[in-house]
C-alpha cells in the first residue's frame, strides 16, 4: 500500500492490497476499496450524505480515479473503474465491471449502468437513468428525468438498451427509452422512444433508417451493429460471442 503523506485517510476505511493515494486526497470513514485500486491527488471518496441512508462507496479492485475527482458515499463499481479529470459520482449509483467516465462527468445518485459502458467527457447522467451493457456515450450529452421542472417526485430516467450509442451533444428526455444496438445522432433531441437498430437524429429526433444501412467508409460493410468490426479494449470472451452472432470484418 503506498499512502500519501500529505492525504488525509480515515482509519475505518477498508483497503484491499497494493492501494495507492495521491497527494492531498481525502478518503472519508465510509469507504471500500478493492486490490490494486489507484487514487490520484486531490480526489475526495466516501463524500458524507445522510441520503446514502450509511451506505459505503465500494470501489473494485483495479479501479483507476484520477485527479479532482468527488465520489460520494452510498455508490458501488465493480472491477476495473477508470476516471478521466474532476468527476462527480453521488450517492446510490450502482456500475457494473469496466465502466469509463470521461473527464468533467456529473452522475447524479440513483442511477444504474451495467457492463462495459463508455462515456466520455461532460455527459450528465439524472437520477434514475439505467443503461445497459456495452453503451457508447459520447461528449456533452444529457440525461434528464423531471418532466414539469421543478418538481418533486416525478422523475422519470431514461432507459439505454445494450449496444446502443449515443453521439455528441444529444438531450434525452423524461422516460424515453433507446432501443438496443440503436444510434441517436449528434445533437439529436430525443423525446420519444427509439427503436431498436434504428437511427434516429434532429431536434426533435426522428427516425432516419436502420442501423445497417449505414456503411463503413472503407467499403467492408455495414458500420452496425459496431460489434461486428470494433473490438479494442473488450475481453477475448465477450468479443467470440459477438463474432459467433455477427460475423467478423
Amino acid at each position: 500500500m503506498s499512502i500519501s503523506p500529505l492525504a488525509k485517510v480515515s482509519d475505518k476505511a477498508s483497503f484491499g492490497s497494493n492501494v495507492t493515494i495521491g497527494d492531498f486526497t481525502v478518503v472519508h470513514d465510509n469507504v471500500i476499496l478493492g486490490d490494486n485500486v489507484v487514487v490520484e491527488s486531490h480526489c475526495v471518496l466516501g463524500y458524507p450524505t445522510p441520503l446514502s441512508e450509511g451506505t459505503p462507496l465500494v470501489i473494485g479492485d483495479g479501479a483507476r480515479i484520477r485527479s479532482h475527482s468527488v465520489f460520494y458515499e452510498g455508490s458501488i463499481f465493480g472491477p476495473g473503474l477508470v476516471t478521466g479529470h474532476r468527476v462527480t459520482v453521488r450517492e446510490k449509483f450502482k456500475a457494473g465491471k469496466n465502466l469509463q467516465i470521461g473527464t468533467l462527468c456529473d452522475f447524479q445518485g440513483h442511477a444504474e449502468v451495467g457492463d462495459y459502458v463508455r462515456t466520455h467527457s461532460n455527459v450528465h447522467i439524472g437520477h434514475k437513468t439505467v443503461i445497459g451493457n456495452c453503451v457508447w456515450i459520447f461528449p456533452f450529452t444529457v440525461f434528464t428525468n423531471d418532466p414539469h421542472p421543478p418538481s418533486d417526485g416525478h422523475m422519470k430516467g431514461v432507459v439505454v438498451e445494450d449496444y446502443a450509442a449515443i453521439a455528441t451533444m444529444c438531450c434525452l428526455m423524461p422516460g424515453v427509452r433507446v432501443g438496443t444496438r440503436s444510434l441517436v445522432g449528434a445533437h439529436s433531441l430525443v423525446t420519444k422512444d427509439v427503436e431498436p437498430d434504428s437511427v434516429v437524429g434532429g431536434v426533435p429526433a426522428k427516425k432516419l433508417c436502420m442501423a445497417s444501412d449505414i456503411q463503413l467508409k472503407d467499403g467492408s460493410g455495414p458500420a452496425y451493429p459496431w460489434m461486428r468490426h470494433f473490438h479494442r479494449g473488450y475481453p477475448k470472451d465477450l468479443i467470440d460471442v459477438w463474432i459467433t452472432e455477427y460475423g467478423n470484418r
